[in-house]
């Protein structure tokens, strides 16, 4: 028996995800307190930014796991199974991997079961050429064509967008502080 390969979510995609929700909640607190709104307000905007930035997080700690039985998506125990549940999916009862066009015009993959069940390839994994080519090789299916839904240009691009926002975001707050 092999060792399992664990693929996580791309740093490129986790970082870049996790910049933008900041960038776009951080200013939100000074920007209610400039509108001169009751510290309460203020403190519960902070607690569901806190909130936000775990529960995003959670979603970003996608981990695919592939060994010889089974691939499987699973999350870390402290997220609720509510909110990802995660699945596992044996080798044997994989029958085809089908595409699917997105409403943006992107293409994802379903794996379909033997049973009638339909599981999404994880595509914003780092190592994903890795992951294809280990799903080609328990399952013998043809997976040439197959290709990652966001090319990692795509994500640098938002990357720098969201710095940008991020400097603005500072001098806002920066500003904040010395008209209060």
């Amino acid at each position: 028996m092999t060792s399992p390969s664990i693929f996580r979510i791309s740093p490129v995609i986790r970082i870049t995800l996790l910049g933008l929700y900041i960038a776009l909640t951080i200013p939100l607190p000074f920007l209610s307190r400039l509108n001169n709104t009751t510290l309460i307000l203020t403190g519960f905007l902070w607690f569901g930014i806190g909130l936000g930035l775990v529960a995003l997080y959670g979603a970003l700690s996608e981990r695919v796991i592939l060994d010889d039985r089974a691939i499987q998506v699973t999350y870390p125990h402290w997220v609720p199974r509510l909110f990802r549940k995660g699945w596992s999916l044996p080798w044997s009862e994989i029958k085809a991997l089908k595409p699917r066009t997105t409403g943006q015009g992107g293409l994802v993959y379903y794996f379909l079961s033997r049973s009638g069940g339909a599981y999404l390839l994880p595509m914003r994994v780092a190592g994903f050429a890795k992951l294809v080519r280990e799903v080609e090789a328990k399952t013998g299916i043809d997976t040439t064509d197959v290709r990652p839904l966001a090319q990692p240009w795509m994500y640098s691009i938002l990357f720098g967008f969201t710095l940008l926002l991020l400097l603005v975001d500072s001098w806002t707050i920066w500003t904040f502080f010395h008209i209060s």
